[in-house]
């Protein structure tokens, strides 16, 4: 079982910074490294979305309209997720949530904190 703790969201106004981070436990940092990392935001009236995925392997991948903007970055050996987040725009208002996912005997499993609210002002 993993938990996963994100901090680092706030009120920012348009074209400002922010850098979540999210820390996971309940894995050691053995097995940490094989989990699939990303960062998912769910705005009001939305549906979640993938933001930005990293792989076990370091392959990356970003929600169009992120690109150039956003940085997704893990530490295995700190057992954290990062998503630095610049020029940030009034769109990008959303919960933002870690996501941790392994594949294994019975399946994909998927685990989830409890979310962090990003506001951009205009």
């Amino acid at each position: 079982q993993v938990q996963l703790v994100e901090s680092g969201g706030g009120l920012v106004q348009a074209g400002g910074s922010l850098r979540l981070s999210c820390a996971a436990s309940g894995a050691s940092g053995s097995i940490f490294r094989f989990y699939n990392m990303g960062w998912y935001r769910q705005a009001p009236g939305n549906q979640r979305e993938s933001v930005a995925t990293i792989t076990s392997a370091g392959r990356i991948n970003y929600e169009d309209s992120v690109k150039g903007r956003f940085t997704i970055s893990r530490d295995n050996a700190k057992n954290m997720v990062y998503l630095q987040m610049n020029s940030l725009k009034p769109e990008d208002t959303a919960v933002y949530y870690c996501n941790a996912n392994v594949w294994g005997g019975v399946g994909r499993s998927d685990y989830w904190g409890q979310g962090t609210q990003v506001t951009v002002s205009s």
